[in-house]
């Protein structure tokens, strides 16, 4: 079965379906270390978010642990990061493990894929009390990386459903409105900013998948990391953008509006141009 005839498959299967003290070395970390000076790029990223945020009144404390699972906190750095499946979060769990080991940093890419996965490599802003959570977002380096949002859903496709994972293919429905009455989706189909909650957490950096290197080696400088460790590269077969038409020309095109329709926040959010030529008429 070709990969447009699957794709198209999948979707249509889906259809039917206060006090806190901080570490003497964090704080001075911080103090010292993060004077973030944000590129324009930065600064155009924040102030969409900022736009398309307003109005928003809810609290990030007020979040449950559920809300909080992709959120990892590296106390050492001084650095919050919230992960988002299928951008760059392998390589970035990477690092962030070599970051905890004593200087020289080892290489990232030394750590196994599958162990650099496991949630107890990691602490988790869910795990700290609120005061705690709250002075950790206050202080830390807040980032986070985002992708197109039909791109990240291909890929997601690509590696879970392509492979025939009985866990992702029996079991999660994507356009289906009865699907999430029942739980949210998996993370690897979860909106962004319902794992990263972007108009609730002031993020100090916005990544793109699109300008990874670039962007990975300015939070770096920001972190002043630059000269202590290199991100890891982009993988060869990665999705992209210019591969999203041949995979949705044989979904019906209503099935594609319903997926904008549950995605659409996340392209207004992070700046991604609406896809109308797959849309339209």
């Amino acid at each position: 079965m070709g990969q447009n005839k699957e794709f198209m498959v999948v979707f249509l299967l889906l259809g039917p379906m206060v006090f806190i003290t901080l570490t003497i070395h964090g704080w001075d970390f911080y103090q010292q270390n993060i004077a973030p000076k944000s590129s324009e790029q930065q600064r155009l990223r924040k102030e969409l978010l900022r736009k398309h945020c307003a109005g928003v009144n809810q609290s990030v404390v007020n979040l449950n642990n559920v809300d909080l699972n992709n959120f990892i906190v590296d106390d050492k750095n001084g650095i919050i990061y919230c992960y988002i499946p299928k951008v760059a979060c392998t390589n970035w769990k990477r690092t962030l493990i070599a970051l905890r080991q004593d200087e020289p940093y080892p290489d990232p890419m030394s750590f196994e894929h599958e162990r650099v996965h496991r949630f107890d490599r990691f602490q988790h802003l869910r795990q700290f009390p609120p005061a705690e959570r709250k002075a950790k977002l206050m202080h830390y380096t807040k980032f986070l990386f985002v992708r197109d949002p039909f791109v990240r859903l291909i890929s997601a496709y690509r590696d879970k459903m392509q492979k025939y994972d009985k866990y992702f293919y029996e079991g999660y429905y994507i356009i289906d409105p009865q699907t999430e009455r029942y739980a949210p989706f998996e993370p690897h189909w979860r909106q962004m900013n319902r794992l990263c909650h972007p108009c609730l957490v002031d993020y100090d950096f916005v990544g793109h998948q699109e300008t990874l290197q670039e962007d990975a080696q300015e939070l770096l400088k920001i972190l002043k990391l630059e000269d202590a460790i290199k991100f890891p590269p982009s993988y060869e077969n990665m999705t992209s953008r210019n591969s999203v038409d041949h995979w949705f020309q044989s979904v019906p095109l209503e099935d594609r509006r319903k997926l904008f329709k549950l995605y659409e926040k996340d392209f207004q959010l992070f700046g991604y141009r609406r896809p109308i030529e797959l849309l339209d008429d």
